[in-house]
């Protein structure tokens, strides 16, 4: 058996916000959390005994690429993922379903998990600026050394980097669509690898059989994540065959791991409707909302308020969604987990957070850009209201140095500095529905000018 339970603990009066407590085999997880992406077994820049000291209570890490790389017998062979990195608290596996959209229509629509419905018109992302807003491709991980060739060809070049981005005039936009690297039927999906051009097969039973090679505490049932611009009736066809994959995890996967359902269907309400009513009638252990989530972020709270009420109170996780403002919508609206790279990605291309009484705001999307020249010979922490290891021992100026520099230790410290920030922002959201005041909480950040 897995071990798992989850229990409402206590519950906002005036919004459906709820803290709970989730219970593995390995250790318990307070929600609402955002969940830290380990994709390759690793949250980039961090050792597991970081993890630790941060105070993590769970990591996710990425099927698809884990089985391709070092590959999962391995894994299993070496005593599983937790012995592997080094980490014994309870660790969640995607099913590797993301990766029919971010090799497939991602690519050939350039868009991401929230898309904009005219492709010709998505502008080059802000620096610093995380996957839900950019094109999936740019979200694989790639090596420590390329984001310091970025930073300093920015640098160098005055803010452009050498992947053909958008100039000061305008132009070099790389809007062209790329090839897609998957075929889907209803047997699988057939993956092509980036890395060697070979492909690969996944289907529910392989997905189920790689997660426990890999033996996570938290599996995720094989899904179809659609694209934003598919339409109605792909979408369709493409929910009716995560159903039946959905079936297929169920009979297929390791006993001994909780397993999470997802809902799919786009953007489209009946079909969201259908897909939630299908998935809660299937005995999961917990719920999953996976994408696509529409067009814009309103897009994606509508599709919540459609799905949420036809839940019931097993746990429920939103997929890929992570930015502060986010964060404060979604758990207001049910969702007690969240798994995003957006903390620990943006702190490696130079954006820290910032909390209201430091200066942080819905308008700089609650981030300071270290590489501004203004902080220079700026001595005071990178947020004076913070209590990671970061703030507590460096300045503006030396994380600047240490950026524009390429020096790796800055990866380190800065990611430190944002995930220690988001996990007491987690803290503070599930004290303040224990108190009754979420909703005072949220007006405070969301409000903050």
């Amino acid at each position: 058996m897995s071990g798992f339970s989850f229990e409402i603990l206590d519950r906002d009066q005036v919004s459906n916000a709820r803290a709970g407590l989730i219970k593995t085999r390995r250790g318990d997880i307070q929600t609402p959390y955002l969940v830290p992406v380990a994709t390759l077994g690793s949250v980039r820049a961090l050792g597991s005994d970081d993890l630790v000291s941060l105070g993590v209570s769970c990591a996710l890490a990425n099927t698809y690429h884990l089985h391709l790389k070092p590959g999962d017998e391995l894994i299993g062979r070496l005593g599983g993922l937790h012995k592997f990195m080094g980490f014994s608290r309870p660790l969640f596996t995607d099913s590797g379903g993301f990766q029919a959209f971010s090799l497939g229509f991602g690519r050939e629509h350039n868009i991401a998990k929230i898309g904009n419905i005219f492709p010709q018109e998505l502008n080059l992302i802000p620096e610093g600026n995380d996957c839900q807003q950019q094109g999936d491709e740019q979200c694989e991980e790639e090596p420590l050394e390329s984001e310091i060739y970025r930073s300093n060809y920015r640098k160098s070049y005055g803010g452009g980097s050498k992947e053909g981005s958008k100039r000061a005039d305008g132009k070099g936009q790389k809007n062209a669509r790329k090839e897609n690297l998957t075929k889907i039927t209803d047997q699988g999906i057939s993956f092509k690898s980036m890395a060697d051009g070979a492909w690969h097969f996944l289907d529910a039973e392989r997905s189920m059989r790689i997660q426990s090679n890999l033996g996570s505490d938290i599996i995720m049932s094989f899904d179809e994540c659609t694209s934003p611009l598919s339409d109605y009736d792909y979408t369709k066809k493409a929910m009716y065959r995560t159903h039946d994959w959905a079936e297929e995890s169920i009979r297929y996967h390791d006993k001994s791991q909780a397993i999470y359902g997802i809902i799919q269907g786009g953007w489209f309400e009946d079909l969201r409707r259908t897909s939630t009513d299908f998935i809660v009638s299937q005995p999961f252990d917990g719920i999953a909302i996976g994408g696509s989530l529409g067009n814009s972020k309103q897009d994606m709270h509508q599709v919540l308020d459609w799905t949420i009420p036809r839940l019931d109170d097993r746990p429920r996780h939103l997929l890929g969604i992570g930015e502060i403002d986010d964060i404060f919508e979604c758990v207001a609206r049910g969702i007690d987990t969240f798994d995003c790279v957006s903390p620990t990605r943006i702190a490696r291309r130079g954006s820290l957070l910032l909390s209201p009484q430091s200066g942080g705001s819905r308008q700089n999307k609650f981030r300071l850009n270290i590489k501004s020249a203004r902080f220079k010979e700026d001595d005071l922490p990178v947020d004076p209201a913070c209590s990671c290891p970061t703030c507590c021992r460096y300045s503006r100026a030396y994380l600047r140095h240490l950026y524009v520099s390429g020096e790796l230790s800055y990866f380190r410290l800065a990611t430190l500095h944002n995930l220690h920030f988001m996990l007491r922002l987690m803290e503070s959201i599930r004290e303040s529905i224990k108190c009754g005041s979420f909703m005072e909480l949220r007006g405070r950040w969301l409000k903050a000018i």
